[in-house]
């Protein structure tokens, strides 16, 4: 059962994962942004049981991260094409390949992550648009934001004031 508890969804992360946090769902967009769009081709590429893709399918659609489109009239068949919103999670998968890659390929990086025109192997990381230095644990806090409620506003200042100097060690 997801939680719904007012504090949780208040958070973005908590509302991000309440949208893409079942595992098959990443896996389907993951699948969606190398091209695949049809219910047939997300169950080869997954191995995903019919019922589970169909109701994925239902809730990244309700959800905003995909349009339902007809391609076929008779038999009705639809595509599943990646919408505006959907494409923004994608650098979320590509944070997600480049940790499994560096901390869960036993025999080393079977994927890799490689620009369109060269090839060339890509490492994300995730930076500051402003001043373009990488955001890491060291360098980073989450704070209340301008509409927090009063609620999260505490959430947040408990927990800073059970560990204020959270810094990972070699940082």
């Amino acid at each position: 059962m997801q939680p719904k508890s007012p504090s949780i969804l208040e958070c973005p992360v908590g509302r991000a994962v309440e949208t893409v946090g079942e595992w098959w769902s990443i896996l389907i967009l993951r699948d969606a942004f190398q091209g695949a769009t049809k219910f047939d081709e997300f169950s080869q590429s997954l191995g995903i049981a019919p019922n589970i893709l169909s109701r994925r399918l239902a809730h990244l659609t309700a959800s905003g991260m995909f349009i339902r489109r007809r391609y076929h009239e008779r038999p009705p068949r639809y595509e599943y094409v990646l919408t505006d919103k959907a494409r923004d999670f994608f650098p979320v998968v590509a944070a997600l390949l480049a940790f499994g890659n560096k901390h869960l390929a036993p025999k080393g990086e079977s994927i890799l992550l490689a620009n369109r025109d060269d090839v060339r192997p890509l490492d994300p990381v995730v930076v500051d648009a402003a001043s373009m230095r990488p955001i890491t644990l060291a360098n980073a806090v989450v704070v209340a934001g301008p509409r927090a409620s009063r609620g999260l506003r505490a959430r947040l200042a408990s927990l800073k004031a059970m560990n204020p100097a959270v810094a990972p060690a070699g940082d």
